[in-house]
């Protein structure tokens, strides 16, 4: 079973409190809020998305690289490149 799977629930919730921050931050624009308050809800909104972001990152390399259950280097392997790939593109 996939760690997303198994995390259903905790990472919807995660995503869930994402959303409330969007909108939170629609609202401030669409009220004219000041820049200091909308800066503030975007770093809040940054800061969750990369909270979620290194949870997923912590599990996927728990589960499909440094798993002493896999034995099959390939399967190792791929979980590694799969890393690296996502990796490759949060950066940029």
């Amino acid at each position: 079973m996939s760690h997303t799977v198994r995390d259903k629930s905790k990472l919807l919730a995660r995503v869930r409190r994402m959303s409330g921050q969007m909108e939170a931050l629609e609202r401030a624009l669409q009220a004219e809020k000041g820049c200091a308050e909308i800066l503030h809800q975007i770093a809040a909104v940054r800061g969750a998305i990369n909270g979620l972001m290194a949870e997923v990152l912590e599990e996927h390399v728990r589960t499909h690289v440094a798993d002493p259950a896999i034995t099959s280097d390939a399967a190792r392997m791929l979980g590694a490149e799969e890393l690296i790939a996502v990796l490759r593109t949060y950066i940029k």
